[in-house]
C-alpha cells in the first residue's frame, strides 16, 4: 500500500486538503494528516478538521508521498516548522515523492527542493519562488516533485498525484466515478 502524508497547519486551504486526501484514499493511499502541535485544526476559511495525527508521531515514518496544501496562514505556519522542512528535505534525499499546491511550493523552494526546476504556485505568490523556474502551469511535474497553481486545480493536481503512485489506469478508474474534468 502507498503511504501518504499531508500536514496540516492553522490555516490551511480547505478544498486542496480535503480533495487531495479524498481522491488518494479512492486511489486506494493510505493517507496520515497531521497537525503540527495537535489534532485539531482550522482552516483559512473556519472549517475545522480533526487530523489523524500530530507531526511529532509521524516524523520517523517512511512515506511515498509527503503532499502540503496551501493557504494563507497555513503555508507560512508550515513554513516556519524546522520539523517539517527536515523532513521533506530527508524525504526528497530518498528519492520520493514530494508535492505542494497554491503558496505551499514555496516550502519546498525554501527547504532547497526546487533549484532550477520548473515549478508552478499560487501567481499571487510567483515571487517566492527564489530559486525555481516559474511557469505558470495549472500543475507541473518535475521529476520526484508536483506542485500545483491553486484551489482551482486540487482535483487536477489530485490526480496528477494519483497518476505518480499508481499509474494512468488508477486515475481512469477512480475517475469513473467522480467524472472530473482532467
Amino acid at each position: 500500500m502507498k503511504t501518504v502524508l499531508v500536514p496540516l497547519a492553522t490555516g490551511f486551504e480547505e478544498i486542496e486538503a480535503i480533495t487531495i486526501i479524498d481522491v488518494l484514499r479512492r486511489a486506494g493511499a493510505e493517507v496520515v494528516t497531521a497537525g503540527l502541535e495537535k489534532r485539531n485544526v482550522t482552516g483559512s476559511h473556519a472549517i475545522h478538521l480533526v487530523a489523524d495525527s500530530v507531526l511529532a508521531e509521524e516524523l520517523d515514518k517512511d512515506w511515498d508521498l509527503i503532499v502540503l496544501p496551501g493557504g494563507v496562514p497555513g503555508t507560512p505556519n508550515l513554513a516556519a516548522d524546522e520539523r517539517l522542512i527536515k523532513l521533506l528535505q530527508t524525504h526528497f534525499g530518498k528519492g520520493r515523492l514530494t508535492a505542494a499546491v497554491c503558496a505551499a511550493p514555496s516550502i519546498l523552494d525554501q527547504a532547497g527542493l526546487l533549484a532550477d526546476k520548473p515549478a508552478t504556485i499560487h501567481p499571487a505568490w510567483a515571487e517566492k519562488l527564489e530559486t525555481a523556474r516559474y511557469t505558470g502551469a495549472r500543475v507541473e511535474i518535475s521529476g520526484k516533485i508536483v506542485t500545483g497553481m491553486s484551489a482551482g486545480t486540487a482535483m487536477e493536481f489530485a490526480f496528477k498525484l494519483v497518476e505518480q503512485l499508481f499509474g494512468a489506469e488508477k486515475v481512469a478508474e477512480v475517475n469513473s466515478g467522480m467524472s472530473a474534468k482532467l
